[in-house]
């Protein structure tokens, strides 16, 4: 109701009905236009689940799919233009225009780029920039499908059972990545907790007590030290997310899953796909 509720008084959202009746598929003008509609939702007290965004594909007349495609301009120093090229060409963008500017400093490029290629690069462009760098886009038609793209090149750390976050297992887990979450926090299998720097996903035990002994010696006993965990926003959450992952919003979290929690399930269907 709340979601068709929002059509009323947003003309450029579209929300239809799926073979679920607890799933729907919304549709709007790009990732901001969408994650405006999750906030406000999320301050008036509803819970829901996300998916990572999709572009909307199109059939040409001989019946091969289509994708939108985008004209993106970058204003970089020159010092990250060529960060920003290599993160672009993995993503299937394509530099068709490269030159100086702001008295040689900075450099502009032109690529033609799938739009789903920018779906949650914005986080990244800032990082690899340190903030320096403009990105500017407009929609240039539809183009055949490009392939496939690997959002992300760092998996996950996925939590193996069910509990409360323990000081003990989150010191073994921080040697895989960068947690998200501090001692105390509930877990569930299949919850993502942390991004490890390896491509695959890893599952660790943060809930893993330490075993207590008869013996003692003040090395042992010495107190743990944590790294501070990345805290991640709403729209760094929407950007991290993979494909096989949802994010998970409530009035007082967000977390990150699984789509699929059970982690023998999750294994067959990565080798299925």
């Amino acid at each position: 109701d709340r979601l068709f509720r929002e059509l009323n008084t947003d003309v450029s959202l579209r929300v239809e009905e799926t073979e679920s009746t607890e799933r729907f598929k919304v549709s709007g003008r790009g990732e901001l236009h969408l994650s405006v509609l999750i906030e406000t939702m999320r301050r008036e007290g509803y819970e829901f689940a996300v998916s990572k965004a999709e572009v909307l594909y199109h059939t040409d007349e001989e019946g091969k799919r289509t994708e939108p495609m985008e004209l993106a301009y970058v204003d970089v120093p020159n010092d990250f233009a060529g960060a920003v090229i290599e993160k672009l060409g993995q993503r299937k963008g394509e530099l068709r225009n490269m030159g100086s500017i702001s008295g040689g400093t900075c450099t502009r490029l032109e690529f033609s780029i799938p739009a789903r290629g920018l779906i949650g690069y914005r986080g990244e462009f800032l990082t690899d920039t340190r903030g320096n760098g403009i990105l500017n886009t407009v929609f240039d038609g539809y183009a055949p499908y490009k392939g496939d793209i690997q959002y992300r090149r760092q998996g996950s750390l996925i939590a193996f059972e069910a509990g409360e976050a323990i000081t003990y297992g989150l010191f073994n887990a921080q040697e895989r990545g960068v947690l998200f979450i501090s001692p105390g926090q509930k877990v569930y299998a299949g919850m993502v907790v942390g991004q490890t720097g390896r491509s695959e996903d890893i599952e660790v035990n943060v809930c893993k007590k330490k075993q207590l002994t008869n013996t003692r010696s003040s090395s042992a006993d010495e107190a743990l030290r944590l790294v501070p965990p990345r805290i991640l926003s709403m729209e760094q959450a929407l950007d991290f997310i993979d494909t096989d992952e949802l994010l998970e919003v409530t009035p007082s979290s967000l977390r990150i899953r699984k789509k699929i929690l059970d982690s023998t399930l999750r294994k067959r269907a990565a080798q299925r796909k």
